[in-house]
């Protein structure tokens, strides 16, 4: 299996097109060792030849344009993708499909959640569908039904199982109070190799029931977005915590264990953080926080990083 990162960064990328924080303004002035980031969406495939993207972010042109894995051949026209699935469906997870919009067809996975948030909140499909052959793939994450194991077609030596996590409601998601499906974690496991590879780039809490998921994989990649709880509020960047946008910082805070604690407790052979905020210390190749990091073993993903398993 090979695991391909097309995009690092939370929402905005880095450096943020409208940001002057002390990071990003280093940065800029080439004043800190760091590398440029786009918004976080991967790619993963069985033999370098046909990929399955895991969520469209508004980068993905750029994306394909960077990595040669993706770029098209063979055909006057074609694509190397040939499914995506969503995670959740907010803005920046989701607003790539509208570039793959020349595609003769896609293969869509999500959970019903989802496609009622593109169908009706954020009718992305409804304007998708106009434009190309869109193949809608239900997981059944709903209800009483937390976890499904599915399989993408053309993808036999890969198994993918989805599990329900909780998360931020989209604020173009309608009012609901069903919530399982909003938001899911994916484990994809190599029917070859025995290998298996944990992605989710959004955590807000770790239960036991992604625990026992991220304890049973080889290759973890999770949520790095924030280093501290009130990162946010402490760079002048808002009031937000990171509990209210629905992510486990790294560090613990209070009797809240962080996401440092968690990944110590798997045991995984690799262990990746990604979509990582703008305001992130961790961003600074050089700095303490990045040290601490390895210390525990743990990396920081980077665009065009390429993961064999």
């Amino acid at each position: 299996m090979k695991i391909l990162v097309l995009g690092s960064s939370a929402s905005g990328g880095f450096p943020q097109w409208n940001c002057h924080c002390r990071l990003c303004a280093s940065f800029r002035r080439g004043e800190l060792a760091a590398a440029a980031r786009t918004q976080s969406s991967i790619a993963v495939s069985q033999d370098g030849r046909d990929w399955v993207l895991l969520n469209a972010s508004p980068d993905i042109a750029q994306q394909i344009r960077a990595n040669h894995w993706l770029h098209p051949r063979g055909t006057l026209r074609g694509s190397p993708i040939k499914a995506v699935v969503l995670m959740d469906s907010k803005l920046q997870n989701v607003a790539g499909l509208l570039s793959l919009r020349e595609s003769a067809g896609l293969e869509l996975f999500a959970t019903p959640l989802v496609f009622e948030d593109l169908t009706a909140g954020l009718p992305l499909l409804n304007v998708l569908e106009e434009y190309c052959d869109v193949r809608w793939h239900m997981l059944p994450i709903a209800g009483d039904s937390p976890a499904a194991e599915f399989r993408v077609p053309g993808f036999d030596g890969l198994r993918f199982s989805a599990l329900a996590i909780s998360g931020r409601t989209p604020r173009h998601a309608r009012q609901r109070t069903e919530t399982v499906g909003e938001s899911i974690a994916l484990q994809i496991e190599d029917t070859h190799s025995g290998q298996r590879f944990f992605f989710s780039p959004a955590l807000a809490d770790v239960g036991e029931a992604e625990l026992e998921w991220m304890r049973s994989a080889d290759c973890l990649m999770v949520d790095g977005t924030f280093w501290e709880e009130h990162e946010l509020r402490d760079a002048g960047l808002g009031a937000a915590s990171a509990s209210d946008l629905g992510h486990l910082p790294q560090n613990r805070h209070g009797e809240r264990a962080g996401m440092i604690d968690v990944l110590d407790a798997t045991g995984a052979q690799r262990k990746i953080l990604t979509h990582v905020n703008n305001s992130n210390p961790i961003l600074d190749e050089a700095g303490t926080q990045r040290r601490a990091l390895a210390e525990h073993g743990i990396e920081v993903a980077h665009d065009g990083m390429v993961i064999e398993l």
